[in-house]
C-alpha cells in the first residue's frame, strides 16, 4: 500500500500530465493553433451551440420500384429482339417481381434465357457473382422475375451509400462549415448542420432526388387523353402545363460534369449553364442532330422545367436551361446538378433545431450547474473526511481533469444532457473514496496500526467499488445501445467519468497518501473526531457525521412496514402510470414543439388565432421566462411530410402575423420515430434489469439478485409515480435519469449485501436478522454520504438547468431519496425473508458461557 516503485509513481504522475496537456487546447480556439499541429478539442453539441439536427430517411421502395421499372423495359426489349410474343407484362412491387405470359410453348425456355439477362451481378458471402434476381416459371406459360433478398440488400445498401456521398456534396456546396454527415441504421442518414438557425434551404436541397433526364417531347401524346405506350405525361411549371414525353431517356443528367447559375446577355434572366462529359456531349450531339425541329424536355423529378425547340445541332456538349428562375433558384438548381442525382427520395422525420441564443444560454446554466455542484460536493467532502477528503477532491479535479482528456481523443461531442453528465459524476466520484475512508475508519476503531488501517482500507473496498461502479457501467451501456442523439452522448460521459474516477479513487489518492504518510510518519490517521483543536486543525479532520459510529438501529423490525408501504405507493404509481397516466414529450409521442421570440413584448391572443387557424390540430401556445418568449406545441401530423409541410406553415405565418418573430428552437419528431424511440427506451430499461439481475446473481447468491431486481423495479415505478404526479414529460432525457437512478440505487444496494455477504463469513452463528440490521448499520453513513454527494451534484441541474435539465434533476432527487431508503427499508428485508432458510440454513443460538448450568427441561 505504502510503496510505490518509481516506475509506477511516474507513470501515474505521466497519466496525470498527458491529460492536463491534452485537456489544455479546449480552453483555446482552434484557430490560435497552427494547421500542421495534431489538436484535438471536445466538440460542442448543436443544443450547445446552436444547429439543426436532421435525420433522413432513403426511400427504398422508390428504389425497388424504379429497379422493376427498368426490367420491365429490358425484358420488352430482350423479348423483342428474340422474336418472342408476349402477353401482361407488368410490374409487381408489394412481390418484388415483375411478370408476363409467354403465348407460344416453345418459347418458354428462350424467354428464360433472355429475362435472366435482365439480373446485375452481385458479390456473394463465398467470393463468387451471382446474379440478383431469379427466373421461375409456372405451367400456362407465366414466367415470373423476381428480385432476389441479396439483390435487394445489396441494391439497398449502395442507394444508401450513393445518397451519403450525395448529401455531402450538396452541403458541402452551402458552405456549412463542420457539417457531420454520417449513416444511421439500414436507411438512414444523420445530419448535423452548425450553426444553421434556419434549415429550410437545407432541407429543401437534401429532399429533392435532382435526377435530371433529357426526353423528347410527343406533341400528338400532349393533348391525348391516355397516353400511348412508351409515353408519359408529366406537369410542366406553370399551373395546368403538361407535355407527353417519350418515356425513353435520350440524355441523362448524370453525364453532367458542370453546373453555374448566371444570366442570359440577351434577356437577362436567371439560367444555368451545364456541361457534360465526353459520353453526354457525343449522345447530345447525336440527338439534337437528328430532330432539329422538335421540342426537348428537360425533366428535373418527374417535372418538364422546359421543352425548348431544338433549333440547330449542338455539338460543344454545353447548352442551358431557362425557365422563371431567380438568382436563389438558379444557384440551387446548380447546386443540385453539381452534386449528382440521389438514388432515391429522402424525407426528414426528425427535425431539432436550436438557435445560437438558446445555445449560449444552455451553456451558461451547464455552466453554472457545474461550478455550483463542484462546490457543493468538494466542501461536503473535506468537511465530512477532513485531510483524506480535501484529498479526495484533489483527485476528484483530476477525474475532470482526464474525463475531457477522453472526449478530446475522441474527438467526441459535448451536450447539454453531457453536462449533466459530468455534473453527476462529480457525485458518484466520490462515492468510491467514501468507501475507502470509511473502511480506514473503521480499521482505526477496531484497533490496527496506520499503515496496516491505510492497507487493508484500500484493500477491502476495492471488491465493492469494483461491483458498485460496474452496474452503473451496465446501465450507461443499455442506454448508449438504445438511446438517441444527445442521450448517447450523456451515456459516453458518465461511462467515462464511471471508469475514470475507479482509477483516480484507487490509485491516485493512494499514491498522495502514501506520500503524505512516508513525509509524516503519522502515529494516529486523521479519521477520527477530537474535540478541542484549533480551527485550522479540525478542517483535517472530519467535522461532522451524517450519523453516530455506534448507531444500532433495529431497521429489520419495520420490515413487513417497510414492505407493505412500498407495495402501496409501487401499486398507487401504476395506476397512475395508467390513468391519467405519464406526459409523454415529443420523443415519445411525436408532435412539433417550436419556441419563438417576438421582437417585443408579445400578444398571446394574436398568436394563439395564427397558429390555430391553420388547421393543424389542437395548438397550444404558451408564454414562458420574457413576455416576449413563446412555446408552441402541435401534435402529431402523419406522415413525415406532414410534420415538415406544419413546421413550414407555421414558420411562415409567425412572421407573417408578427414581422421580425424568431424561431429559436424546432423540434419535429414523427410517428415512427417516436414510436422507435418509445421502444428503445423501454428496450433499455428492460435489459438493464436484465443485466443487473445475471451480475448481481452471478457474484452474490440468488437471494441478493432477486432482492436487487425487485427493488430496483419498486424504485422505478414510485420514480414514475413521481413523473405523473408533477407532471414531467416522460422523454429520452429522463429515460436517462431513470437509468442513472437505477444504476446509482444497484451500487447503494451493492455495497450493503457485499457487507451482509462479509457478515455472513464472519459471524457465522448471528442470528440473520440481526446480521442485516449491523450490516446496514455499519454502511449507513456510506449510504447517507453516497447519496448526500449525488444529492448536492443534482440539486443545481435542478435549480440551474434551465428547461431541458430541470426535470432531469428533480426527477434524480426523488430517485436518489427512493433508492436510498429502499436498500434499507425493501432490499434488506427481501434478503432476510428469502434467505432465513438458505443463507442461514441452521440459526441455532449460540452455545451458553463456559460454567453455565444447563437448562431443565
Amino acid at each position: 500500500m505504502l510503496h510505490f516503485g518509481r516506475w509506477k509513481t511516474a507513470a501515474i504522475l505521466l497519466v496525470c500530465l498527458v491529460g492536463t496537456l491534452v485537456s489544455i487546447p479546449n480552453l483555446i480556439p482552434r484557430a490560435a493553433f497552427p494547421d500542421w499541429f495534431p489538436v484535438r478539442q471536445v466538440n460542442l453539441g448543436l443544443d450547445l451551440r446552436g444547429g439543426s439536427y436532421l435525420l433522413l430517411e432513403v426511400d427504398l421502395n422508390t428504389v425497388v420500384r424504379e429497379r422493376l421499372d427498368s426490367m420491365v423495359d429490358g425484358a420488352r426489349t430482350r423479348l423483342r429482339q428474340g422474336n418472342i410474343r408476349y402477353v401482361n407484362l407488368a410490374s409487381d412491387a408489394p412481390n418484388r417481381r415483375i411478370g408476363l405470359r409467354v403465348t407460344d410453348a416453345a418459347q418458354v425456355q428462350a424467354a428464360v434465357a433472355a429475362l435472366r439477362e435482365l439480373g446485375n451481378p452481385i458479390r456473394a458471402s463465398t467470393g463468387q457473382d451471382i446474379p440478383d434476381v431469379e427466373v421461375t416459371t409456372e405451367a400456362d406459360g407465366q414466367v415470373w422475375v423476381t428480385l432476389t433478398e441479396a439483390g435487394l440488400r445489396a441494391k439497398a445498401g449502395s442507394a444508401v451509400e450513393q445518397s451519403i456521398e450525395i448529401v455531402r456534396r450538396r452541403v458541402d456546396e452551402t458552405g456549412v462549415a463542420e457539417a457531420l454527415i454520417a449513416r444511421q441504421g439500414s436507411q438512414r442518414i444523420l445530419v448535423t448542420l452548425p450553426g444553421v438557425e434556419d434549415p429550410n434551404r437545407i432541407k429543401d436541397l437534401l429532399g429533392r432526388t435532382a435526377r435530371m433526364t433529357f426526353h423528347l417531347v410527343d406533341e400528338a401524346a400532349t393533348l391525348a387523353a391516355t397516353p400511348p405506350p412508351g409515353v408519359m405525361i408529366l406537369p410542366g411549371e406553370r399551373d395546368g402545363e403538361r407535355f407527353g414525353v417519350r418515356r425513353r431517356v435520350e440524355v441523362d443528367g448524370a453525364n453532367l460534369t458542370n453546373a453555374r447559375a448566371g444570366q442570359d446577355s440577351r434577356t437577362g434572366e436567371w439560367v444555368v449553364n451545364f456541361t457534360f462529359d465526353s459520353i453526354g456531349t457525343r449522345r447530345f450531339a447525336q440527338i439534337t442532330r437528328e430532330n432539329v425541329g422538335r421540342p426537348f424536355a428537360v425533366v428535373l423529378d418527374n417535372k418538364v422545367i422546359t421543352a425548348p425547340v431544338i433549333r440547330e445541332p449542338i455539338l460543344g456538349g454545353q447548352g442551358q436551361i431557362s425557365g422563371n428562375f431567380t438568382v436563389r433558384s438558379a444557384n440551387d438548381l446548380a447546386v443540385l446538378l453539381r452534386a449528382g442525382a440521389l438514388p432515391a427520395p429522402l424525407t426528414v422525420v426528425e427535425e431539432r433545431t436550436v438557435g445560437p441564443e438558446l445555445g449560449a444560454d444552455a451553456i451558461r446554466a451547464g455552466m453554472i450547474s457545474l461550478a455550483a455542484g463542484t462546490v457543493f460536493v468538494f466542501l461536503y467532502m473535506g468537511f465530512a473526511y477532513g485531510l483524506f477528503g480535501w484529498y479526495a477532491n484533489g483527485a476528484l479535479f483530476f477525474n475532470l481533469i482526464l474525463m475531457m482528456a477522453a472526449l478530446s481523443l475522441m474527438e467526441g461531442t459535448l451536450t447539454l444532457p453531457g453536462i449533466a453528465g459530468i455534473v453527476l459524476t462529480l457525485g458518484t466520484a466520490l462515492d468510491a473514496n467514501i468507501l475507502i475512508n470509511e473502511r480506514i475508519r473503521e480499521e482505526v476503531k477496531n484497533g490496527r496500526t496506520p499503515a496496516n488501517a491505510l492497507e487493508a482500507g484500500y484493500t477491502k473496498a476495492s471488491g465493492t467499488i469494483l461491483d458498485s461502479n460496474l452496474t452503473n457501467l451496465i446501465a450507461m451501456a443499455c442506454l448508449y445501445g438504445f438511446g438517441s442523439g444527445p442521450v448517447k452522448g450523456f451515456a459516453v460521459t458518465v461511462a467515462i467519468g464511471t471508469i475514470v474516477q475507479m482509477w483516480t479513487a484507487t490509485v491516485l489518492t493512494r499514491l498522495v497518501i502514501s506520500w503524505w504518510f512516508k513525509r509524516t510518519r503519522a502515529k494516529e490517521l486523521p479519521v477520527l473526531e477530537r474535540p478541542g483543536l484549533s480551527f485550522l486543525q479540525r478542517l483535517g479532520r472530519p467535522l461532522f457525521r451524517i450519523v453516530p459510529d455506534a448507531t444500532s438501529i433495529p431497521f429489520m423490525r419495520g420490515a413487513r412496514i417497510g414492505l407493505l408501504t412500498s407495495a402501496i405507493l409501487s401499486s398507487a404509481s401504476v395506476v397512475l402510470a395508467v390513468y391519467p397516466g405519464l406526459e409523454k414529450g415529443i420523443d415519445f409521442k411525436g408532435g412539433i414543439e417550436m419556441e419563438v421570440r417576438t421582437p417585443g413584448p408579445g400578444d398571446i391572443g394574436l398568436l394563439r388565432g395564427t397558429v390555430g387557424g391553420l388547421g393543424l390540430g389542437d395548438a397550444i401556445v404558451l408564454q414562458f421566462g420574457d413576455p416576449s418568449t413563446f412555446a408552441v406545441r402541435l401534435p402529431a401530423q402523419g406522415d413525415e411530410g406532414a410534420v415538415q409541410r406544419a413546421v413550414n406553415q407555421v414558420r411562415g405565418a409567425l412572421e407573417q402575423a408578427v414581422p421580425g418573430t424568431r424561431i429559436l428552437r424546432v423540434e419535429a419528431v414523427g410517428n415512427r420515430i417516436s414510436d422507435e424511440l418509445f421502444l428503445g427506451g423501454m428496450i433499455a430499461l428492460g435489459l438493464s434489469f436484465a443485466a443487473m439481475l445475471l451480475y448481481i446473481w452471478f457474484r452474490f447468491e440468488w437471494q441478493f439478485a432477486i432482492a436487487g431486481v425487485v427493488t430496483l423495479l419498486l424504485d422505478t415505478t414510485k420514480v414514475v409515480g413521481v413523473m405523473v404526479v408533477t407532471g414531467i414529460e416522460f422523454n429520452l432525457t429522463t429515460v436517462a435519469a431513470i437509468l442513472t437512478i437505477i444504476g446509482f440505487n444497484a451500487n447503494d444496494k451493492v455495497v450493503v449485501f457485499d457487507r451482509m455477504r462479509e457478515n455472513l463469513r464472519k459471524f457465522k452463528t448471528m442470528p440473520l436478522e440481526e446480521l442485516v440490521d449491523r450490516s446496514i448499520n455499519e454502511t449507513l453513513n456510506r449510504t447517507l454520504g453516497t447519496s448526500m454527494t449525488l444529492l448536492l451534484a443534482a440539486l443545481p441541474l435542478a435549480l440551474f438547468g434551465g428547461e431541458t435539465l430541470a426535470g432531469f434533476g428533480w426527477l434524480m432527487i426523488a430517485g436518489i431519496i427512493i433508492g436510498t431508503s429502499s436498500s434499507t427499508f425493501i432490499a434488506a428485508p427481501i434478503v432476510l425473508f428469502t434467505g432465513r432458510t438458505r443463507l442461514r440454513r441452521a440459526e441455532e443460538p449460540a452455545p451458553p458461557p463456559a460454567g453455565a448450568k444447563a437448562a431443565k427441561r
